[in-house]
């Protein structure tokens, strides 16, 4: 199994985390009686500029969940179109190539799914086979990488395409004055991302083509039961209202070491193996927990610390944002190793042991 390509979409409005935390201190001035730590939160999240979907005084003007889900439909199918028409170009392949999509998002519901709507947009064969998932949130990107391995290591001949879009802004809740949410609007940012992988006996699954360089050698989840609180939604009349718990940090330093460890050793390699590590913007106390867990060296994740820096979490699509740029920047030696691991809601891990 290869990656042929990785490409990404993000919408073409792009604010600085000062812009967003000035409107919507305006927009929460009857709610905030200390606008200063809105402000104080937003400046720890450690992101510097966002693209958003709509202009940035738009967001207060719709008139509800129906609303912001119908413009997340339309721009999913705008933003996902474009990743996946750059990605399968950047293949060499033809969109009736495809054997599988599998679309991933948290940010909007749609039936039928937007994988199902791309099938009309971009002239994907009649007998491609949808898999749309929702729920799994910011894992999505690893694990959605991780069951298309699986459809092309079961269907050998064919090519799958994953098919991330999070488009978090329109889930801003302006009725929601919490912790939780000032952290997410201070976090999440919009984008998409897809990714080209070819079964073993495709012809292009043998080609050193520009994009590509990368095998997916083997695949691992980890859920941690009784974790359901620590990250999601809750959903009502409203829409999808954030639930982040401050303990992620503490699951990741209680957990993440051991799975890694174990799913490592069944290749008969250590963490000292890996070359370099793809691992998901989760924000800076995720980051940091993560890099004190693995005892990883300096820089180590330098591109998601970027990536954070530049365009926000984007939830499932981050860490296929920081697998293009990894196959743009930073090749490793043939033979060589890399991780690209998420978490998510559950709260659950994902792993992909990957090599050069």
């Amino acid at each position: 199994m290869k990656i042929l390509s990785v490409a990404s979409a993000l919408p073409p409005r792009t604010y600085s985390q000062q812009e967003i935390t000035a409107a919507l201190t305006r927009i929460w001035a009857d709610q905030l009686p200390r606008p200063a730590l809105l402000q104080r939160l937003h400046a720890n999240c450690g992101v510097s500029n966002r693209h958003l979907t709509l202009d940035i005084d738009h967001y207060e003007k719709m008139t509800g969940f129906g609303d912001a889900n119908t413009r997340w439909i339309e721009a999913a199918v705008e933003f996902g179109g474009e990743a996946v028409r750059k990605a399968v170009a950047a293949a060499g392949l033809a969109m009736e190539d495809l054997g599988a999509i599998f679309f991933v998002s948290v940010t909007g519901i749609a039936n039928p799914s937007v994988d199902a709507r791309l099938v009309n947009t971009l002239g994907l064969s009649r007998n491609i086979k949808r898999i749309p998932i929702f729920g799994l949130g910011c894992v999505a990107g690893a694990a959605g990488l991780a069951r298309a391995a699986d459809y092309v290591r079961a269907f050998p001949k064919q090519y799958a395409v994953l098919l991330s879009v999070e488009l978090c802004s329109l889930n801003w809740q302006f009725g929601d004055a919490s912790t939780a949410n000032m952290i997410a609007t201070g976090l999440f940012g919009d984008g998409a991302a897809a990714v080209i992988l070819a079964g073993d006996k495709t012809p292009q699954e043998g080609m050193n083509l520009p994009g590509s360089a990368l095998r997916i050698i083997d695949t691992r989840s980890v859920f941690y039961p009784g974790t359901e609180d620590t990250m999601g939604w809750d959903i009502s009349e409203d829409g999808f209202r954030i639930l982040l718990s401050p303990n992620v940090p503490e699951v990741i330093k209680a957990n993440l070491r051991g799975d890694m460890d174990a799913f490592l050793a069944d290749h008969s390699l250590t963490r000292s193996d890996i070359a370099s590590w793809i691992v998901h913007t989760g924000g800076p106390k995720v980051l940091q927990a993560i890099e004190t867990t693995l005892e990883l060296p300096p820089d180590a994740l330098k591109a998601s610390w970027n990536s954070l820096n530049n365009i926000g979490n984007l939830s499932s699509a981050s860490v296929l944002m920081i697998l293009e740029e990894t196959l743009r920047e930073n090749r490793q030696p043939v033979g060589s190793y890399s991780v690209l691991s998420a978490m998510g809601p559950g709260f659950c891990s994902e792993f992909l042991l990957l090599q050069w």
